[in-house]
């Protein structure tokens, strides 16, 4: 993690504060590093030194983002929730999230499901033995992140409510942990993210993406990249009317690497979209929600495929979380991870358009758009036959 100054602005910025705030100082989580977040770094670090952020402080405050500290071999917990609902998230914060989960909740499973085209990991937890699979996922979309910390938000709240054996929203958890498995991928393209987040701002593959984005300045950069680092729309890599789709995208002038929309030289040629599906493949899913921004819609065909039942959950998400229920418009309705898993299977598959306004939405969404949501993720378990 890179070295921070006085005058720094931005999201690892937040973390910082966050890690001091967690750690008992009253620092605003503003994401400007000034005199006051200086004066608190230096209380922490029992340092009167000029204020900077090293590989040393990084270290120091890394048990605050990741929810316990370690002493002669031994796990101890804090009691602060893991999942934030202020800082903007990457890779980096939902890999020590997920560090946190395993220390905390150990009955939880986490691993990867393959790597990003920088070789970052795409993580999955998963939560429940039960026989019936279920698979959520989040941030295909790189201007989309605020998805990741509602999925996650979720799982904490799950595992805590079964660790505590308490009443997860009316629901035992005990029972959906044994009749269901709930695999949840949180960050489906983390080099997206970590660009439109401002964690990822030199080197090569940053150097590409700009000059990617050089190339379509109607589209802002970095708030307007949706692709993953290649320039490949991840949501258009599915072999579910790809050539429908790259016809549609090319004739809008998307028939290259582009900050968006662009469909890639071939399905599954990007590696987050190909793990995905064989992750996919690999388990029994009766259900999924692909979880996207923005628009307060539940998108829930493919074509003319009808899966039992699938229409009859999509107005029961409809109605506990009041969004619209819709068909998919034409022009966004071919090679979707929705679109394959619907024509693969014939099972219910949904994408949820979460929240209202512009990409990114701002992290001042997530209590109304997690309160939202909280039907439609409980009922993606319950609900399915």
């Amino acid at each position: 993690m890179r070295n921070l100054y006085i005058g720094d602005r931005g999201t690892l910025v937040t973390y910082i504060q966050l890690a001091l705030k967690r750690a008992g100082d009253p620092v605003a989580v503003d994401g400007i590093f000034g005199p006051l977040t200086c004066q608190a770094l230096q209380k922490f670090m029992g340092e009167e030194k000029d204020c900077w952020v090293t590989e040393k402080t990084w270290e120091r405050l890394m048990p605050f983002l990741k929810g316990y500290t370690e002493e002669r071999g031994i796990k101890k917990s804090y009691d602060f929730p893991l999942v934030s609902e202020t800082v903007a998230y990457s890779s980096f914060l939902v890999e020590a999230i997920l560090e946190g989960f395993k220390v905390r909740y150990p009955f939880l499973e986490t691993g990867t499901i393959g790597r990003s085209v920088m070789g970052k990991p795409v993580f999955y937890l998963r939560i429940g033995n039960g026989s019936k699979q279920v698979f959520y996922n989040g941030s295909f979309h790189a201007n989309e992140s605020i998805t990741t910390p509602i999925l996650l938000k979720f799982a904490e709240e799950y595992a805590e409510a079964y660790k505590e054996e308490k009443s997860f929203y009316g629901n035992s958890p005990q029972e959906l942990f044994q009749r269901y498995s709930l695999y949840i991928v949180p960050l489906v393209n983390p080099d997206g993210v970590d660009i439109v987040n401002g964690i990822l701002q030199n080197g090569n593959y940053y150097r590409k993406a700009k000059q990617i984005a050089e190339q379509f300045p109607q589209i802002p950069f970095p708030s307007g990249w949706k692709a993953n680092i290649d320039g490949v729309d991840l949501n258009l890599q599915f072999p579910a009317g790809w050539e429908e789709a790259k016809k549609i995208k090319y004739a809008q002038g998307y028939d290259r690497p582009a900050p968006r929309d662009y469909v890639g030289r071939a399905p599954l040629t990007a590696p987050e979209s190909a793990a995905v599906a064989v992750f996919t493949k690999e388990h029994d899913f009766s259900l999924i929600l692909a979880y996207h921004t923005q628009g307060k819609v539940i998108y829930w065909n493919y074509l003319d495929y009808n899966p039992k039942g699938s229409y009859k959950i999509a107005q029961y998400f409809g109605r506990v979380s009041g969004y619209q229920v819709e068909t998919t418009p034409t022009q966004s309705g071919y090679a979707g991870y929705k679109d394959w898993f619907i024509q693969e299977y014939n099972r219910p598959g949904y994408t949820i358009e979460a929240g209202q306004g512009e990409n990114p939405l701002p992290m001042t969404q997530f209590a109304e758009i997690y309160q939202d949501n909280i039907g439609i993720l409980i009922g993606g378990m319950t609900q399915i036959l």
